[in-house]
């Protein structure tokens, strides 16, 4: 294959992937605003606590999936144009954030890795929490917050280990509650949902950062070595005015009027 035909094709290469790095890229915002503004995680962080043991993750979250889904839909755009119009110093942005992702890729993929439970601890804390100030003191605020958690989770209160339940803890749970889930239960059933959306989505970003950096850095060097594909050089056609008789060279003009002379002579 030659040169042209390898780079022609890597432009297209390119093109598809920023597509599907510009997917990617929507689809992680879209993730990050469900999980700041969904009503089963905004339930968990809006209740009266001195210190909510979910909140720092929660932010932390949100903003670490902003920056990714911005950098995805910037690299894309990037490299989408400089496929295009052959720009080398946009062909070198887009490599940039793809490698910006990528290295936060590896952080989040390490963090899960390292601690696979940390979300779902933050949050079991936070229901142990308001859970237990609730069944001391029913009249409290914290009542009203676990009744909201529990019609948000569908589920009520958590079992004992001994099958024993205070009085408070009988009480809030009868008729149709009765017949719910324990709440534990179903906040890890929900968080294990979205855990292994997390998963597929940074295995993903990891699979096309990779391909899409291998691609940049080949039609950057192939930009910089001067296989421009599309143009071969600027041609402009200037249209000639009506009644305008076009221009003879001065050399043809100077050889009529020398044989012109001599056939006076």
């Amino acid at each position: 294959m030659r040169p042209t035909s390898r780079v022609r094709a890597a432009k297209c290469q390119m093109l598809a992937t920023s597509f599907f790095v510009l997917l990617l890229g929507f689809s992680v915002a879209t993730m990050a605003v469900l999980m700041y503004f969904g009503d089963h995680f905004a339930i968990m962080i809006h209740v009266s606590l001195e210190r909510n043991p979910y909140d720092a993750v929660h932010h932390w979250a949100f903003y670490v999936g902003i920056s990714l889904a911005a950098l995805l839909i910037l690299g894309a755009s990037l490299s989408t144009t400089a496929a295009v119009k052959e720009a080398q110093g946009l062909m070198a942005g887009g490599f940039l954030c793809f490698v910006l992702v990528f290295c936060a890729l590896l952080q989040v993929a390490y963090w899960r890795f390292r601690s696979p439970s940390q979300v779902e601890d933050a949050m079991l804390d936070t229901f142990d929490l308001v859970y237990d100030r609730a069944v001391r003191s029913p009249s409290s605020t914290q009542w009203q917050e676990l009744v909201a958690i529990q019609d948000t989770f569908l589920c009520c209160g958590k079992r004992s280990p001994f099958g024993l339940l205070e009085r408070s803890e009988a009480e809030l749970c009868q008729g149709e509650e009765a017949a719910r889930k324990d709440c534990l239960q179903s906040i890890q059933s929900f968080l294990r949902i979205h855990q292994n959306i997390v998963s597929m989505l940074t295995s993903a970003g990891l699979a096309l950062t990779v391909y899409a950096m291998l691609l940049s850095s080949f039609l950057w060097f192939a930009i910089l070595s001067g296989y421009n594909l599309d143009r071969k050089g600027t041609y402009t056609v200037t249209p000639r005015a009506h009644g305008c008789q076009p221009q003879e060279s001065s050399l043809f003009r100077h050889s009529q009027e020398g044989a012109y002379t001599s056939t006076l002579l």
